[in-house]
């Protein structure tokens, strides 16, 4: 598990194994129009089909443009990542 970096972004969590990525982003909580475009606007410039995750405390999905959203207790108690 790495931090990416792609120009002045951050994704928090870089997840590799056996040639397999998964991306996560985390949040306390999504209150602002500002902290939603800064989690979600981190994986703009990645352009691969591997799932990309905001996770928080908020309970209402607001998952977008094919990056899925989860509430942290539902994402750590998921069986396997779609």
């Amino acid at each position: 598990m790495t931090v990416g970096r792609i120009g002045d972004r951050e994704i928090d969590f870089v997840c590799n194994r056996s040639g397999e990525k998964l991306y996560i982003q985390v949040a306390y909580l999504l209150a602002s129009e500002e902290t939603i475009a800064r989690e979600f606007g981190a994986y703009n410039s990645i352009r691969d089909n591997f799932p990309k995750y905001v996770v928080s405390l908020d309970e209402f999905d607001m998952s977008r443009d094919g990056i899925k959203h989860r509430n942290i207790r539902d994402f750590l108690l998921m069986d396997e990542w779609d």
